[in-house]
């Protein structure tokens, strides 16, 4: 398991992702040399290189499947306690900070799944 199962992805933080991973692809595929001698960085040929797949869609894949494997777990499972545990304290005042089981039900709305409790 991954750190980026517990994350909470803020746009400021796949914003950053992306820009990473494309900084990151543009050194592996590297520039191209046209024909009268200049040369050009890549940029539409990254996309189908990928088949636009990038890191914030893998992350939020590896989140729904873990969330689902959670999901039908049985109750004894310390994992599954842990998920469905609710702290006794109050929060600070303000505004609540994200949490993760927000984020994913957010993601799964916006894939247009409802009823997925009972899919799992």
């Amino acid at each position: 398991m991954g750190a980026e199962l517990c994350w909470l992805l803020t746009e400021n933080i796949k914003q950053k992702l992306l820009v990473f991973e494309r900084k990151i692809l543009r050194r592996i595929f590297g520039p191209t040399q046209k024909a009268n001698g200049q040369w050009r960085l890549k940029t539409n040929e990254l996309e189908k290189a990928i088949n636009n797949e990038n890191t914030v869609r893998y992350i939020k894949y590896k989140r729904l499947r873990w969330l689902g494997r959670v999901e039908r777990m049985t109750n004894e499972r310390v994992t599954k306690t842990i998920h469905k545990w609710k702290p006794y304290a109050t929060r600070p005042k303000g505004r609540p900070k994200g949490r993760w089981e927000d984020d994913m039900r957010n993601d799964l709305r916006k894939m247009g799944v409802t009823n997925w409790k009972q899919r799992t």
